[in-house]
């Protein structure tokens, strides 16, 4: 099974999405946005900048 992206209402109203693993295991969480198509348009930001480097600072 692949990861997946569920978009969710928060207690507060606002909208939210979480990445989830094959596994079901909860990978990364947005932040809260205003409106629905924000939060539509923060998942397809994450999809096209997912495969980006890793830089090591530490």
């Amino acid at each position: 099974m692949t990861g997946k992206y569920e978009l969710y209402s928060d207690k507060a109203g606002k909208f939210r999405f979480r990445l989830k693993a094959g596994n079901g295991q909860v990978v990364a969480v947005s932040e809260a946005y205003e409106s629905k198509a924000s939060a539509r348009s923060g998942i397809a930001s994450v999809k096209a900048n997912a495969d980006s480097e890793t830089v090591d600072l530490t």
